[in-house]
């Protein structure tokens, strides 16, 4: 197997992690913009004063703005109040946005360096072709040495086909993980806001 066979092969490898890693992360990421009536159908009965129900209602959600939420309203009503409260919420809102971000620095990786590789597996399927001219003194079949480039030139299309879907992928997943770590943002802060002034809901 000659260096463009090995890196095809790396390719190939490199293609089914990168589709395993949408999978995962667009199942991860799909609920991470949801729930955002519930979450205002809370704040109103929170602002109404009524409060255990506000949090039943958004502990049921499965975003990230509900978990945090719903923490955030549990805190609250236990009497946890001040800057050690922000400070807790701002903690898990960290680490809510940074498990929604995991894995997608894995999808970049694999768009930055797959192109890189195709290019490697054409340069060094290049470097075989003309050896192999220049062992046969230019008397090389015209067909066998085009037959060699062409599978040099392969590594190259089978890398962009990798990079492509991948950088594509972690665009979007990464913009959905942003959006998501804002709408956690909004939450808490809308709450806050109620908190201090019911008729803000």
């Amino acid at each position: 197997m000659g260096p463009g066979g090995i890196i095809i092969i790396v390719l190939l490898t490199l293609s089914a992690l990168s589709i395993a890693l949408i999978v995962v992360k667009t199942v991860q990421l799909m609920p991470a913009r949801s729930g955002t009536a519930r979450r205002e159908n809370a704040l109103k009965e929170w602002a109404a004063g009524n409060k255990d129900q506000a949090r039943a209602t958004v502990a049921v959600g499965k975003s990230p703005a509900d978990r945090v939420m719903s923490y955030a309203m549990k805190s609250l009503i236990d009497g946890f109040t001040g800057p050690a409260l922000h400070t807790e919420l701002l903690r898990r809102g960290n680490e809510e946005f940074a498990k929604m971000n995991s894995l997608i620095r894995v999808l970049e990786l694999i768009a930055m360096i797959s192109p890189l590789l195709g290019l490697l597996g054409t340069v060094l399927g290049m470097i075989v072709s003309f050896q192999a001219l220049e062992m046969a003194q230019g008397a090389a079949n015209a067909s066998v040495l085009a037959g060699g480039i062409w599978q040099a030139l392969l590594t190259t299309a089978v890398g962009l086909l990798v990079a492509i879907p991948a950088a594509v992928a972690a665009t979007l997943l990464s913009a959905r993980a942003e959006s998501g770590a804002q709408m956690i943002e909004n939450a808490v802060g809308r709450l806050m806001l109620v908190e201090e002034n019911p008729n803000a809901a």
